[in-house]
C-alpha cells in the first residue's frame, strides 16, 4: 500500500499533465499515474499546438496558470498567427513544436512541483465506497487511496488500432491499451460509446525532394502563447513547413485499397472526427475534387522525421506507401511507419457536472478524450479544470466553473455537459456566442485574476500582469486626452492613406480608424512602463483593439450579462420534470436525463424550446 493522496490523476497525456500540475500547485498531495514516464504529454498525432479557436484555448490555459502555453513556446519551431487579415476576435495562434522537446519540458515542469509524485503503472479498477471513489487499483495489484480521482485515459480505454485488415490492441502505436477500467465504469451504469481517430504516416525527410513542394514559413515576428514577458522563454531556430498536393493518380491507388479499409468494409463502426477526416473519407466526401492539399511538418530540430498532415489513413500499408510515392516531392520517399486508425471507449459527457465531476460517482472527474473530445488543446483545458476542481473537492471547497461568456473553456465544457457528443468534439470560434469578448489577446484580462484568486498564478506572473494592466490604463487615458493638431497628425495619416484632419482631434478618434494604430504616433514607452516585465507592443495592441472595437465589445458584454442571468437560477434537483405535463415530452425526457444545474444550461439543451423554459420559470414562481 502506497501513501494516501488528496488527488490521483490517471494518465499523463495533455489532460493528465495539466490536471496533475494544477492540483499539486493548489496544495493537494497529488499522484500522477502513467504507463510510460518517457511519454508525458506525447503529441500522438500532429506536432503542433493551437489553430482556429484552439489557440485561444491555449492562451486561456496559460492565463489561468496552466503550462501548455509556455511549454509550447519553449519547444516551438514555427509560429504563425492565423486569420491576421480578419478582426482580432478571429486571430488564432498556432505553433509547430519539437515533439521530443515538448515531452522533455513537460516532464521537467512536472518534476519541479513539490507536491507531485509519480507512479509508473496501469490502473485497472476504481476503489469505491458506495457511490464515492476512494482510490484506484493497478494491474500489479497495488491499491492507492485518494480523496479525488481524475481519469484522463485518452485513447487507451479498450484501444484497438487498425492498418488495413490488421488489428492490434493498443492505445497508441507500440503501447498497450487499458482494460477492465472501462468495463467497471459501464457496469456502474455509465453510458459508454466508441470513437475513432487516426494519424498519417511518418516520413524520412532525407528522402523528400523539397524543391517540388511549396515552402510555408512562419511569421517574421515570432509570437508566443504564454503571457510571460517576451525574452523570458528561450526560442528555438524556426523551420519551414512544406505544401504538396494529391492528384488523380494518387486517388486511384487509394481507392484500390478501399475493400481492405476498415472504414469502408464494416470493420470500424465507431464515429470519426468530421473536421479532420482520413484521406479515404476525403475521396468519398469530396469525390468531385481532383486534388487535396497536404502539409509536410517537421517533427523537431534534431530529427529528419516529417508528419504528412492531411493524409491520415487506415488503408493497408502497401497502398499508403504506393500512393505517397505519387505525391510531388515524395517520389522516392521512405517512411518510418504507416498511418493507422484507433478505436477507443469514451463516456457521454452529459453524465458530468460543470466541474467535470461525474454525477453518479462522487469525487470522480473525467477529462480529455474520455469525454468525447479531440485535440491536445481541448484535452489540456479539461485537464486544468478537472485538476482544479479535484483539488477543491478534496479540500471541501466550492467548485471553479467558467461561463460561456468568460472563456472558450467555458464554451467547451458547457457544450459537452449540456449537448453531449455524437462525434469527436472539436472547438471552433463559431461555437462561441461571444467571440469578441473571448479574443486571444485579452485572455489574461479575463482569466488571470481568477488564476490569482485560485492560487495558480505565481508571484512573478502576477506582478507582470499588474504592471501590464497599469500600463494599458495609463496609455488609454493618454490617447483619450491627447489632442492632435493637423500639423502633427496629417503627415502620418496621409502616409497611411487615411483622410487628413480639417481640425484638431483626440488621438483616440484617430486610432479608431482602420489601419491606424498607437504605434504610428511613436508614443514614448518610458512614459508608461517603469519595469522590464511588460511588452510595449502588447500594451499598444491592447489599447488599439479596445478603442477600435469598443462599441462591439460593450454591446456584446450587455447581451452576455442579460443571457447569463439565467445561469444564476439554480434548478438541479428542484424540479420534478416528469410530472410537469405542460412541458413537451422531449423536454421532460431530456431534462430528466441531463438534470441541468441552472435554467441557463437547460435553455441550451438541444430540443428544449423557449416555451419549455417559460414553463420552468413559471413553476419556480419567476
Amino acid at each position: 500500500m502506497l501513501q494516501e493522496y488528496d488527488v490521483i490523476v490517471v494518465g499523463a497525456g495533455h489532460a493528465g499533465c495539466e490536471a496533475a500540475a494544477a492540483a499539486a500547485r493548489l496544495g493537494s498531495q497529488t499522484l500522477l499515474i502513467t504507463m510510460d514516464m518517457t511519454k508525458m504529454a506525447a503529441m500522438s498525432c500532429n506536432p503542433a499546438v493551437g489553430g482556429i479557436a484552439k489557440g485561444q484555448i491555449v492562451r486561456e490555459i496559460d492565463a489561468l496558470g496552466g503550462a501548455m502555453g509556455k511549454i509550447t513556446d519553449a519547444s516551438s519551431i514555427q509560429f504563425r498567427m492565423l486569420n491576421k487579415s480578419k478582426g482580432p476576435a478571429m486571430w488564432s495562434p498556432r505553433s509547430q513544436a519539437d515533439r521530443a522537446l515538448f515531452i522533455k519540458h513537460w516532464r521537467e515542469e512536472l518534476e519541479s512541483i513539490p507536491n507531485l509524485d509519480f507512479w509508473q503503472d496501469a490502473v485497472c479498477e476504481l476503489l469505491l465506497d458506495k457511490d464515492r471513489v476512494v482510490g484506484v487499483k493497478t494491474v500489479w495489484g497495488i491499491s492507492i487511496k485518494a480523496k479525488s480521482v481524475v481519469l484522463t485515459n485518452g485513447t487507451f480505454l479498450n484501444g484497438l488500432m487498425h492498418i488495413g485488415r490488421s488489428q492490434v490492441e493498443g492505445g497508441r502505436i507500440g503501447e498497450l491499451p487499458s482494460y477492465k477500467l472501462s468495463d467497471q465504469i459501464r457496469d456502474f451504469g455509465f453510458e459508454v460509446g466508441r470513437m475513432k481517430t487516426g494519424t498519417p504516416a511518418r516520413i524520412d525527410g532525407r528522402t523528400i525532394d523539397f524543391s517540388k513542394c511549396k515552402e510555408q514559413k512562419g511569421d517574421e515576428e515570432i509570437g508566443q502563447f504564454s503571457f510571460v514577458p517576451r525574452g523570458t522563454i528561450k526560442r528555438l531556430p524556426q523551420l519551414s513547413c512544406w505544401m504538396t498536393y494529391t492528384n488523380p493518380q494518387v486517388h486511384e491507388v487509394l481507392r484500390s485499397g478501399f475493400a481492405d479499409s476498415p472504414l469502408y468494409n464494416g470493420t470500424i463502426k465507431s464515429i470519426g472526427p468530421r473536421y479532420c477526416p482520413s484521406i479515404e473519407t476525403k475521396l468519398v466526401t469530396f469525390a468531385d475534387k481532383d486534388k487535396h492539399q497536404l502539409f509536410l511538418e517537421p517533427e523537431g530540430i534534431n530529427t529528419c522525421e516529417y508528419y504528412l498532415n492531411g493524409f491520415s489513413s487506415s488503408l493497408p500499408a502497401d497502398v499508403q506507401y504506393k500512393a505517397m510515392r505519387l505525391l510531388p516531392g515524395l517520389e522516392n520517399c521512405k517512411i518510418f511507419r504507416p498511418g493507422y486508425a484507433i478505436e477507443y471507449d469514451f463516456f457521454m459527457p452529459t453524465q458530468l457536472t460543470a466541474s467535470l465531476e461525474t454525477k453518479m460517482i462522487q469525487n470522480l472527474f473525467f477529462a480529455g478524450q474520455i469525454n468525447g473530445t479531440t485535440g491536445y488543446e481541448e484535452a489540456g483545458a479539461q485537464g486544468l479544470i478537472a485538476g482544479i476542481n479535484a483539488s477543491l473537492k478534496a479540500s471541501e471547497r466550492e467548485a471553479f466553473i467558467l461561463r460561456r461568456d468568460e472563456a472558450y473553456i467555458g464554451v467547451l465544457i458547457d457544450d459537452l455537459i449540456t449537448k453531449g457528443v455524437n462525434e469527436p468534439y472539436r472547438m471552433f470560434t463559431s461555437r462561441a456566442e461571444f467571440r469578441i469578448l473571448l479574443r486571444q489577446d485579452d485572455a489574461d484580462v479575463r482569466l488571470t485574476p481568477k488564476g490569482i484568486e485560485l492560487g495558480l498564478v505565481d508571484d512573478v506572473r502576477k506582478r507582470a500582469f499588474e504592471h501590464k494592466m497599469t500600463a494599458v490604463a495609463k496609455l488609454t487615458e493618454y490617447v483619450n486626452e491627447k489632442k492632435m493638431t493637423m500639423a502633427q497628425a496629417n503627415p502620418i495619416l496621409e502616409s497611411l492613406g487615411s483622410k487628413p484632419l480639417s481640425e484638431s482631434t483626440k488621438l483616440a478618434s484617430l486610432i479608431a480608424r482602420p489601419n491606424v494604430s498607437v504605434k504610428c504616433f511613436h508614443v514614448e514607452q518610458s512614459d508608461f512602463i517603469e519595469t522590464d516585465d511588460v511588452d510595449w507592443d502588447v500594451v499598444q495592441e491592447s489599447v488599439d483593439i479596445n478603442i477600435k472595437y469598443s462599441g462591439y465589445i460593450e454591446k456584446e458584454r450587455q447581451i452576455a450579462e442579460k443571457i447569463s442571468r439565467l445561469d444564476y437560477i439554480k434548478i438541479k434537483g428542484k424540479i420534478p420534470y416528469e410530472k410537469i405535463e405542460s412541458l413537451s415530452t422531449e423536454a421532460r425526457q431530456k431534462l430528466t436525463k441531463i438534470d441541468p444545474e441552472t435554467i441557463g444550461q437547460a435553455s441550451r439543451i438541444s430540443g428544449i424550446s423557449p416555451a419549455d423554459i417559460n414553463v420552468l420559470l413559471v413553476y419556480l414562481g419567476r
